[in-house]
């Protein structure tokens, strides 16, 4: 790896698999690989109800554990889902049955077993989008307003990748800090956070006055850098200027199944946040990290 800003590109770019950790690689570089399908054999595990979901509590994975608990909220008694942590440091992600929920290797993935036959759901914001068309929740029924809604799921989507693999990998979990890459995606993740702010200025949530996918979907994220607990980059991006990004933020932050959602598939931080699978409502009573083995 050349850190020195001398590297030229070879004419055809070949893999070096990374030896592990250290030794200059990022964390995860010895599991990932420039092709695609699995690695090991290995079958995901089914539990009781319809829906079940393969997951870890990064921001992709807390979108659908945040929907699920809010159509449980909201009445909706067919969400009712198991949730099973995918460990993606351990290559969880690469085996034979979590592709063939997910060809891509990315939680989460859902299999809907309610039907006539198993239908497998991926990527984050088509699970969004599936569930609330499932169950008829979250996502407006006024056309102008449903559009909406739609536009800032899709926005979303598209966006947040600079935030992640741009601005959170060069600026938090990349072995080399470089200034070029840390200043281009800094830039970026605060004018997407200014996007954000001057739509908030104006609406209560994204898709207008009614809370809908469109902010599931973004609140894990630009929520997490209003926090400033996403990479530990808030002092970094100044985020206390975005005032209305910080109000929406609290907002949804105290809705109580948004706080259940955030604790499913967790497996770092405070033990009592964690919750690293979820198959009744009455596990966030008695299996959260800090009560196992307790006898609670």
């Amino acid at each position: 790896m050349s850190s020195d800003g001398n590297y030229t590109p070879p004419k055809v770019w070949t893999w070096e698999k990374p030896k592990g950790e250290g030794d200059g690689n990022w964390r995860y570089a010895a599991i990932n690989r420039p092709v695609a399908g699995p690695t090991h054999e290995a079958e995901l595990p089914v539990g009781k109800h319809p829906l079940q979901l393969y997951s870890r509590a990064t921001p992709n994975g807390v979108k659908v554990t945040v929907m699920l608990e809010e159509l449980l909220a909201a009445g909706h008694k067919g969400a009712e889902y198991d949730a099973w942590l995918i460990d993606i440091g351990k290559g969880d992600q690469f085996g034979s049955g979590f592709v063939g929920v997910n060809p891509n290797s990315k939680i989460p993935a859902l299999m809907d077993r309610s039907g006539p036959k198993p239908r497998r759901v991926f990527e984050s914001g088509s699970i969004l989008l599936y569930l609330a068309e499932k169950f008829g929740a979250f996502l407006p029924k006024d056309p102008d307003k449903r559009t909406e809604a739609i536009n800032w799921l899709f926005w979303q989507m598209g966006s947040t990748p600079y935030i992640g693999g741009g601005f959170g990998h060069f600026y938090h979990y990349a072995p080399v800090k470089i200034e070029y890459a840390i200043n281009r995606f800094a830039l970026e993740a605060k004018r997407q956070l200014d996007v954000l702010d001057r739509h908030l200025a104006d609406n209560a949530y994204l898709a207008g006055d009614e809370y809908s996918i469109a902010d599931m979907a973004s609140w894990p994220w630009y929520g997490g850098l209003a926090q400033g607990t996403q990479y530990g980059a808030g002092e970094f991006l100044n985020v206390q200027e975005y005032t209305h990004v910080i109000r929406w933020m609290k907002a949804i932050a105290e809705r109580p199944a948004v706080k259940r959602g955030r604790k499913v598939n967790r497996a770092i931080g405070n033990p009592a946040e964690q919750l690293h699978e979820r198959h009744d409502a009455s596990d966030f009573e008695t299996k959260t990290q800090d009560k196992v083995g307790k006898g609670e």
